[in-house]
């Protein structure tokens, strides 16, 4: 016998959580099934995000941050301490208790919004002849749910390195690096994404001697080139070490040590030898177990689950949101795209506009940005206008004493449409929010220059690199 819905959702990290919540607010009756759990078997609801993403690191990299003020900076504010003492076991912790406090709330939502939950493995068990589709769920208790639509939401799982798997004791995944025990001396990090420079960063503040190799020719391609070039600046300033362009030989490793080969851009063979190593090499879709075959899930050359432009399979009333389909693998994206399958199984016209999803790195100097990059535009013949703030001319952040970095905003030259803008420094990851959604309002720079911010803030910054588009900055 089985359980009848309107709606179950496989998988409880952002896309999915969010989805069978928003389905739940549109009067439909609605299941989740998340295998994730603890060591006691207790389920943690959250995904990635919240059990080892997202949420984790940020604890840590706020932890890391204040660790590294107080040794170097708390005496610029006229603040004597004595040595600083790390307690690196209260410091996992927090996090452990942040990661915790996360999923505990993701059950109170769905306890208040009546959406039922299931801890355990879902999987594809068969189509009946009304077009419902059987979902099994494997977990204290196996139970088969029936319902008419099916929301996958199920994540990816990080990409390892061909031939050398991660053990999360010396080669590390996103998870491992949120849980070393002990400092490393020195530790080696493959990949200058954003998940390697911001383990990379912790790490570093804490006292590990950090190496961060990269394969791409070019720091931060994805991002602003002046942006890239600023932030590389303050990441060499702080000891972060960052080599692109390199190739990666065999790696090998003992009880106590990792080595890692690697021939330099110039074409130079050199060998790092680190303490642990943390892979961070990008990420794969996770469609391990769903059972596909059951009933002829379509999944792409890549092994994304097809969907079209509103996340619809190739089977009918069978929906995928999130890091198991195309598109950037965002935490926020998997949100817009949960809602939006939401509000179109219940008729509503959902919407995720990819255009203006911005993408943030949290590292110090944070970095963000929504829109193009001004090379990017330049590659199209754009014809555009540029206006850049530094936070240096910044009241506020001279009074926070971080100073780095600066507000960039670019402009369509004929219409003054804002097509890009790109942060780097403090409390970027904030400040995108408000050109995001002057983006999506298809306004102009000359719309930020107008509105008023208040004094001292660091979102004078974005005022003024509004205003210098039409070369006319007030404090620069």
């Amino acid at each position: 016998m089985s359980t009848q819905f309107d709606v179950v959702v496989i998988g409880a990290g952002p896309g999915g959580y969010i989805a069978a919540i928003r389905a739940a607010q549109l009067g439909k009756k609605v299941a989740c099934i998340d295998a994730w759990t603890d060591d006691a078997g207790n389920a943690k609801p959250g995904g990635t995000c919240t059990n080892v993403g997202c949420i984790p690191s940020k604890a840590l990299l706020q932890s890391s941050e204040h660790f590294e003020q107080a040794n170097h900076h708390f005496a610029e504010h006229g603040i004597e301490v004595g040595k600083v003492k790390l307690n690196l076991d209260t410091l996992i912790g927090r996090k452990d208790t942040v990661v915790k406090q996360n999923n505990e709330g993701i059950l109170y939502l769905f306890k208040k919004n009546k959406v039922t939950f299931f801890s355990g493995k879902g999987e594809f068990a068969g189509k009946a002849a009304d077009g419902s589709y059987s979902i099994k769920v494997t977990g204290k208790k196996e139970e088969t749910l029936t319902a008419a639509h099916v929301i996958i939401a199920t994540g990816s799982q990080p990409r390892a390195l061909p031939g050398l798997d991660f053990d999360e004791s010396q080669i590390l995944s996103n998870d491992g690096a949120l849980r070393i025990p002990a400092v490393p001396k020195k530790l080696g990090v493959i990949g200058a994404g954003v998940i390697g420079l911001e383990l990379g960063s912790v790490w570093r503040r804490l006292g590990a001697e950090v190496v961060v190799l990269e394969a791409a020719p070019d720091f931060l391609a994805v991002a602003d080139t002046q942006v890239a070039k600023e932030a590389q600046k303050a990441f060499a300033k702080q000891g972060l070490k960052v080599e692109v362009g390199v190739k990666i030989g065999e790696i090998s490793k003992t009880a106590k040590v990792v080595t890692v080969p690697y021939t330099t851009a110039k074409g130079e063979e050199q060998v790092v030898v680190v303490d642990k190593l943390i892979v961070s090499i990008g990420r794969v879709p996770y469609t391990a177990g769903l059972n596909t075959e059951a009933v002829g899930l379509q999944l792409d050359e890549r092994g994304f689950i097809a969907v079209d432009g509103d996340c619809k399979t190739n089977l009918p009333n069978v929906w995928a949101v999130g890091d198991v389909v195309r598109g950037p693998m965002l935490a926020h994206k998997a949100e817009e795209e949960g809602v939006a399958v939401a509000e179109r199984i219940a008729g509503q016209h959902g919407h995720v506009n990819f255009d203006t999803i911005p993408s943030v790195i949290y590292t110090s100097p944070e970095i963000a940005w929504v829109g193009k990059t001004e090379q990017a535009l330049k590659a199209e013949k754009r014809d555009i206008k540029v206006g850049s703030f530094p936070f240096l001319a910044n009241g506020r952040a001279r009074a926070l004493g971080d100073t780095t970095g600066f507000v960039k905003v670019i402009a369509d030259a004929k219409t003054d449409e804002v097509l890009g803008v790109h942060v780097v420094g403090p409390m970027a990851s904030e400040l995108i929010a408000e050109a995001v959604t002057i983006m999506e309002f298809k306004g102009a720079a000359e719309d930020i220059a107008r509105i008023c911010h208040a004094h001292p803030t660091l979102s004078e910054a974005m005022k003024e690199a509004a205003l210098a588009v039409d070369k006319r900055a007030l404090n620069f």
